[in-house]
C-alpha cells in the first residue's frame, strides 16, 4: 500500500529540489503519493496566506511532511513558517545528523555528530516586546516538560543506534535557572542510561572544540536557539548546509526538511545542492518503515558524489541540479 504524505514545496530554490527529490522517490519505488501544496512568501503575497488552510488540513490528515526551505523575512514581516509549525504540531525533536562524506574533502574525516536541539521552546520561539521606544526585550521559555523529553529522547536514540555518548550543551553558568533546569535534568536523566556516556559542556567551549576536534563528540543535546547555530557550524565541518538533513519529530505528527534556508539568489537558476533535502527525504523513509528504499538512495547519492563527476557548484563542480539528479537516478540499485 501507498503512504499519502503532505508536501510544502516552499520558496526561492525550494519548488526545483523538491521536484528533484520527487523524481529519485519515484525512479527508487518509493510507495508513495503526494498532497502538494505551494506555502511561503509568494503563497503569502498572491492570497493573503503563509500556508492554505488546505495545507494545514493536508498534514493533519497525513500526519508526515516533506518541507522544502521556506524564506524568512529578516529584521520585519512575518513570523518564521518553520517555528510557526514546529510550534502548532508540538514537532519537539529537531533531529540533525551530520556526517563527513570521503567525497568531500574537509579538514576533518570522520565527523559523526547527531544534534537534538528542542524545537518548541527557547528564544527561538520569537516572542518579543517593546519595553519603551528605545528598549526591547525578548522572551525565553523553559519547562521542565519539553527538556525532560528532548533529552530522553536523545538518550534513547544512542541506544537505539548503539552510540557512546551524550553530551549536554548549555550556558548554565550564567542563565542559572533556565540553563539550570537543563542540565540538573539532564544529570538526572543521565543515571536511567548507564550504558551510555554521558558528560556536559558550556556552548561557547563546545564551539571551540568542534573545530578543534570534532570526533570527542556524538550525540549532543541543547535548548532550541544554540541548536540551530551549532548544527550550522557542524555542517561547515563536513562542507556546508547542502549536506545535512533534518527531521522534526513529535508524538503525533512528524515533519522532513533540509537544514539550509531558500536561497533566493540561486533561484531557478538550476545550480542547487538537493543532497540535504534527498537525505531528508530519506529520513522520511526511515521514519515511515521503508529502510530499504532509504537505503537505496543513500548508496545512489554517495556513489555520485563519490565519483565526482555531476557535482553541484557548492561541492567544486559544474553540474547543474538536474545533471546531478540524473546521476543519482542512474546509480539507483
Amino acid at each position: 500500500m501507498k503512504k499519502t504524505i503532505t508536501v510544502f514545496r516552499g520558496d526561492g530554490i525550494g519548488p526545483e529540489i523538491t521536484d528533484s527529490v520527487l523524481k529519485v522517490l519515484e525512479a527508487a519505488g518509493a510507495p508513495l503519493e503526494y498532497e502538494m501544496f505551494n506555502v511561503g512568501q509568494k503563497e503569502w503575497e498572491t492570497n493573503g496566506k503563509l500556508i492554505p488552510d488546505e495545507a494545514y488540513a493536508s498534514f493533519e490528515k497525513n500526519r508526515v511532511l516533506l518541507k522544502a526551505p521556506i524564506t524568512t523575512p529578516v529584521g520585519f514581516g512575518f513570523r518564521s513558517l518553520n517555528v510557526t509549525l514546529r510550534t502548532k504540531y508540538d514537532l519537539y525533536a529537531n533531529i540533525r545528523p551530520v556526517r563527513s562524506n570521503s567525497a568531500v574533502k574537509t579538514r576533518f574525516e570522520n565527523v559523526d555528530v547527531v544534534i537534538f536541539r528542542e524545537n518548541t521552546e527557547g528564544m527561538y520561539i520569537g516572542k518579543e516586546n517593546m519595553v519603551d521606544e528605545d528598549t526591547a526585550e525578548a522572551i525565553r521559555l523553559t519547562t521542565r516538560k519539553a527538556t525532560r523529553r528532548i533529552i530522553r529522547a536523545a538518550f534513547d536514540y544512542a541506544v537505539k543506534n548503539n552510540r557512546r555518548k551524550v553530551t549536554c550543551v548549555h550556558k548554565a553558568n550564567i542563565l542559572k535557572m533556565t540553563e539550570g533546569m537543563i542540565l540538573s535534568e539532564f544529570r538526572e536523566i543521565a543515571k536511567e542510561y548507564p550504558q551510555i556516556e554521558a558528560d556536559d559542556k558550556i556552548v561557547d567551549a563546545t564551539c571551540m572544540q568542534l573545530v578543534i576536534d570534532p570526533t570527542k563528540f556524538d550525540v549532543m543535546v541543547m535548548e532550541n536557539l544554540f541548536g540551530d547555530i551549532l548544527s550550522d557550524l557542524c555542517s561547515g565541518l563536513i562542507g556546508g548546509l547542502g549536506l545535512v538533513p533534518s527531521s522534526n519529530i513529535g508524538d503525533d505528527y512528524a515533519m522532513f526538511e533540509a537544514v539550509h534556508g531558500s536561497a533566493p539568489d540561486i533561484a531557478g537558476k538550476h545550480l542547487a545542492n538537493p543532497t540535504a533535502f534527498l537525505w531528508s527525504a530519506c529520513l522520511m523513509l526511515e521514519y515511515l518503515g521503508e529502510n530499504e528504499c532509504a537505503a537505496k538512495i543513500r548508496r545512489a547519492v554517495d556513489d555520485v558524489l563519490t565519483e565526482g563527476k555531476h557535482l553541484t557548484g557548492d561541492l567544486h563542480g559544474t553540474a547543474s541540479t538536474d545533471e546531478y539528479i540524473e546521476a543519482v537516478i542512474a546509480a539507483l540499485k
